[in-house]
């Protein structure tokens, strides 16, 4: 779990420990990974949490080998870093830019990369004939479909983290790996939406913001999809979001 967050990353991370998977969660500050590792282990499952800069080549390198050799191989990765920081293209700088684009993209092409060459290295067909080795789940926005106004950096990250998850599912899917991107099209129940979009968070009351379990749930129904029916690219949304 690339990106365990207080919402989305660490509902999704408490889903598939509940069905017994051993959690490996990252975020930039490990102190900030605790009270989900303590929750998960509360519940009986296992978790294990690291601090890692997702857009750094050589941690991300090393911890993907760290988790392999050590703690087992990775059957599923997913990548949920957000980027989201609204600003007008008058006042936008490069630096920013930049930043938006390396969390939201480049760390994704790393993290996608280096999981995906392990999970191949393992697909030869078992007794049956199935290749299926793995699951690759990228998250994705609004602004994966268009660009808002105040949102040309983050759309611009995650319209290219979309290019990246298709092309990787035409290169991998033959080779056993489901390569999904999700669209989460809407507010989430989080503090960042509470904080900025008052206005918004108020119609958690009426179901018209996300809530991170129920996104958790679609992402465990990705992993168990059988391989003749794959989803690539599945958009939630509140039932009163435009669309």
């Amino acid at each position: 779990m690339v990106g365990a967050g207080d919402a989305t990353g660490g509902a999704v991370a408490r889903r598939f420990a509940r069905e017994g998977y051993v959690v490996c969660a990252t975020r930039r500050s490990q102190d900030k990974l605790e009270p989900l590792l303590s929750e998960i282990r509360a519940a009986g499952g296992l978790a294990h949490g690291f601090g890692s800069d997702a857009r750094q080549e050589d941690q991300v390198i090393a911890l993907v080998e760290h988790i392999e050799s050590s703690i087992g191989a990775i059957e599923v990765l997913v990548f949920n870093i957000g980027a989201n920081s609204p600003c007008s293209i008058l006042s936008e700088t490069a630096r920013r830019y930049t930043k938006m684009w390396e969390m939201a993209c480049l760390a994704g092409f790393l993290n996608g990369r280096e999981v995906a060459k392990r999970m191949v290295a393992r697909s030869a067909p078992d007794a049956q004939g199935i290749t299926q080795r793995g699951s690759i789940i990228f998250t994705g926005a609004t602004a994966s479909l268009r660009g808002s106004a105040n949102f040309a950096g983050f759309s611009g990250g995650k319209m290219a983290l979309r290019a990246l998850a298709q092309s990787m599912a035409r290169e991998l899917g033959p080779l056993g790996i489901h390569v999904a991107h999700t669209i989460i099209d809407g507010a989430i129940d989080t503090e960042f939406i509470r904080t900025l979009f008052p206005e918004r968070y108020a119609l958690k009351a009426q179901g018209g913001i996300l809530n991170p379990d129920h996104i958790a749930e679609a992402y465990w129904m990705l992993h168990q999809q059988p391989r003749d029916a794959w989803t690539h690219e599945l958009d939630l949304r509140p039932y009163m979001e435009k669309f």
